[in-house]
């Protein structure tokens, strides 16, 4: 196959040279599960803002999830938001200059508060995350392992950035990554399409709402 073929193949063509060549397997549930809400604030969520768009439709899904996880008292719930010192003394210059966005993501401010439909319990963790990945440079890796967690359902967005980033984290650490397809979203139709199929080929298994609501009822 040439260069040329493989650069235009489909997604379902690219799927198949997936299988066969040993990528897109499936990792499944194990036997206690976390639910990671990702950066559900407002700087993502309105789509006025910078960075922001409409995930009306993923905020009612998580909501949907918690209801769910929320019944039951084996089943944590993590929130991440990003947010730095006004100063910038924790915001490195490269990230600054790659991400500009991230000055105005100023911890205490509007930009970086979940949104009040989350409804978040104060037994449930919000963590400051300072990068794109929940696991780096925080303590979610020891909020898991003290709970005996060995599956993570990631929700939240965006799915091109932060989702991907901690899917991959999620798998490096060797938990295993659920992702509701309904419950993540991004600012871009194509990005959110493309980052569920590498997220679905490399890092986690990507189920429809359904059924993780189904099996987290049981």
């Amino acid at each position: 196959m040439t260069a040329v073929q493989i650069h235009g193949l489909g997604n379902q063509a690219l799927l198949d040279q997936y299988l066969a060549a040993g990528f897109a397997g499936r990792v499944g549930w194990g036997e206690r599960a976390a639910l990671l809400v990702i950066d559900m604030a407002g700087a993502w969520t309105r789509p006025e803002e910078m960075i922001g768009s409409d995930l009306g439709a993923v905020l009612g899904n998580i909501r949907r999830l918690l209801d769910v996880v929320r019944q039951r008292d084996d089943v944590p719930v993590v929130f991440t938001t990003m947010a730095y010192d006004a100063s910038y003394s924790d915001l490195p210059v490269v990230t600054r200059l790659k991400t500009p966005h991230s000055e105005r993501m100023i911890r205490g401010s509007e930009r970086v508060r979940l949104v009040p439909e989350l409804e978040r319990r104060p037994h449930e963790a919000l963590i400051e995350k300072p990068r794109a990945s929940a696991f780096f440079n925080t303590n979610l890796l020891g909020i898991l392992i003290a709970q005996g967690i060995d599956t993570v359902v990631v929700t939240g967005c965006s799915t091109s950035g932060c989702i991907r980033s901690t899917c991959e984290s999620a798998l490096d650490y060797g938990f295993r990554a659920i992702v509701p397809a309904e419950a993540v979203g991004d600012r871009s139709a194509s990005a959110h399409e493309a980052g569920l199929f590498d997220i679905n080929a490399r890092y986690a298994d990507v189920l429809p709402i359904e059924e993780v609501i189904a099996h987290l009822r049981r």
